[in-house]
């Protein structure tokens, strides 16, 4: 290395790390104020804004659906959702499936029974159930409809097949005093098509007949509230 190269060397300027590390921090402090920024707009556009235009169209347009689908008595009183099915046991009304999401069509629990095709304990209460439906429908054509006994899979299907719903009709008609031909009209005004004519199966959303029955045939009488059950073998009797 020659002395001119070396006095050059000597007197080029040497970068000072204090102003190499200052302009880190500034360049840190503008990338995090970006990365805020972005998350603030991303918030505001995709947790408020996209979410309240939504609600507002589907309320604007669809506003039943939109609000849960609901279903109102003949008095405006809230009975219910079209979308999660109910327990009925007056025979005045048709009764949807059996139900294994809590207590029955808890829509906390949804869920199905899991027991399979070899399960002793579902063969046992389908077998209790074509029972109980069989000595309820005696002027009902056999084989009881399969929809009848088993679970869905949500444990909140609302819905039946239209000849599941037809196949109660007897019974309902008698419960209620009136010819099975009038009942047979209200399930069938309430058939509903495959979704765009392609999707799904006609059926028959059980809350709406029965609420269709009641403005049509008058709420049906109330159900005697059931026995005592016996006292078991051996147990000593109440006190008086």
């Amino acid at each position: 290395m020659t002395h001119a190269t070396v006095a050059n060397l000597k007197g080029a300027p040497v970068p000072r790390v204090t102003d190499s590390a200052a302009a880190n921090r500034a360049t840190s402090s503008r990338e995090i104020v970006i990365a805020l920024r972005i998350t603030l707009v991303t918030l505001v556009l995709t947790g408020l804004v996209y979410p309240l235009v939504l609600t507002g169209v589907a309320q604007g347009l669809f506003r039943g659906r939109a609000g849960g689908s609901l279903a109102v008595d003949e008095k405006g009183v809230v009975v219910g959702s079209e979308l999660i099915g109910q327990t009925f046991t007056n025979p005045a009304y048709l009764q949807g499936r059996p139900s294994a999401a809590g207590n029955g069509y808890d829509a906390t629990a949804s869920s199905g029974s899991n027991l399979g095709p070899t399960s002793k304990k579902l063969r046992d209460r389908v077998v209790a159930d074509i029972d109980r439906l069989r000595k309820e429908n005696p002027d009902a054509p056999l084989p009881v409809p399969g929809e009848l006994v088993t679970t869905s899979a949500s444990g909140l299907d609302p819905d039946l097949s239209p000849a599941a719903a037809l196949w109660q009709v007897e019974r309902i008609a008698r419960a209620r005093h009136v010819t099975p031909d009038r009942v047979h009209q209200v399930v069938e005004s309430r058939v509903q098509g495959r979704d765009l004519g392609v999707f799904g199966e006609p059926r028959v959303n059980v809350l709406a007949v029965n609420l269709a029955l009641d403005r049509q045939f008058g709420r049906a009488a109330a159900m005697p509230p059931a026995p005592p059950a016996p006292p078991a073998a051996g147990a000593a009797p109440a006190a008086k």
